[in-house]
């Protein structure tokens, strides 16, 4: 039975602004089309909602161009970005009966279309559930709103939080929304400093009417460890851009794991080991520098050898100082270290040192 136009699942993005949102997108997209194809016969339409066309000229999606103004006025009255997300999957479910709008920084382990039996009347898909409202008592979405929700009968301390990388809803609960919007708009000038409220807020109008649903074994949602995942993604659109439903590259999909490339457990003891010859300051360092050298033999794990790199020495400045030049040579030339480098020990200097930041 073929499906009306309105039946028709819709994937929603919204990609704006640097380059990399863009790849993130497009290579999402890609990873939906090529798990789909395991699920022959299941409807999809993909949209996007996006400031600039150009990336998504070679794959089957609807995009809705948006101009500035248009952005401008989806975050009003406070210019909080994370809005828009709320007001494009409303605006989609006008027309259709179910929509589910995802993150750019995602990718699909199977099909899109277990991603759409999820999505049911009276219920709330999302990405992943988060703790307790109460886990976290010092933190501004409790500590500035916890009083004003309890007040309103809206939240209780035993309220389960959301990771909103994915909501799914039918158009018979897509009031919800709307509820979530008035609400963000009220405590934004209350709670400004929390990033993640639009999320808070969808949980809150949801507490007490939908059910909640994951599917964090459908989608990996990779906001931590994103420098190493953007590796993946650039190796894998700069091997396959120019044509990203070739056969080919379809096929390599399953090559870009949801995983983070470590070395073997014998490698990673004998860096551990390593590492007790270096200051105590500097261990960590080093073994994530090695994490990246390692020739791994699968080529996306091997395009994260910077990405592990810049870690490293971003956690090294955070946790223990800023480590100047002379230093940073200093630490690559100790004899575990560069013995344990071998013949990349010049690269990873190089790379360090061009990417040094006085």
């Amino acid at each position: 039975m073929s499906l009306s136009n309105d039946e028709i699942p819709q994937l929603i993005y919204l990609a704006f602004g640097p380059t990399t949102y863009h790849q993130e997108a497009c290579f999402s997209i890609v990873s939906a089309l090529a798990h789909l194809r395991n699920t022959p016969g299941q409807a999809l339409q993909i949209q996007v909602f996006t400031d600039d066309p150009a990336p998504y000229a070679l794959l089957p999606v609807t995009v809705h161009v948006l101009d500035e103004q248009t952005r401008h006025l989806w975050n009003q009255p406070h210019g909080y970005h994370f809005r828009s997300k709320h007001v494009a999957l409303r605006q989609v479910l006008d027309h259709y009966k179910k929509a589910v709008l995802i993150d750019t920084d995602t990718f699909f382990r199977t099909s899109p279309a277990a991603l759409m039996h999820r999505v049911e009347t009276g219920t709330l898909l999302c990405n992943a559930f988060g703790g307790r409202y109460d886990h976290n008592t010092h933190c501004p979405l409790y500590t500035k709103l916890h009083g004003l929700l309890q007040q309103r009968g809206l939240a209780d301390d035993g309220m389960p939080l959301v990771n909103s990388g994915v909501i799914g809803l039918t158009a018979q609960d897509s009031a919800i929304l709307d509820r979530s919007i008035a609400l963000m708009d009220e405590c934004y000038p209350l709670a400004r400093e929390a990033y993640s409220l639009e999320e808070f807020c969808l949980a809150v109008v949801a507490a007490s009417t939908l059910k909640l649903s994951e599917c964090t074994d459908v989608i990996h949602h990779y906001w931590s460890h994103k420098k190493q995942f953007r590796a993946k993604i650039q190796a894998w659109l700069h091997k396959h851009g120019a044509d990203p439903l070739s056969h080919a590259a379809l096929a390599d999909i399953q090559n870009v794991s949801d995983q983070l490339p470590r070395p073997p457990l014998l490698h990673r003891l004998s860096y551990k080991v390593m590492s007790l010859t270096l200051p105590s300051q500097q261990r960590q360092f080093a073994r994530e520098l090695l994490y990246g050298s390692y020739p791994y033999a699968n080529e996306f794990d091997r395009a994260c050898a910077t990405a592990w790199w810049d870690k490293a020495r971003e956690n090294m400045d955070q946790r223990h100082g800023h480590l100047g030049p002379e230093q940073l040579r200093r630490c690559l030339r100790r004899p575990g270290l560069r013995l344990t480098l071998g013949s990349r020990r010049k690269e990873v200097e190089q790379h360090l040192l061009a990417t040094h930041k006085d």
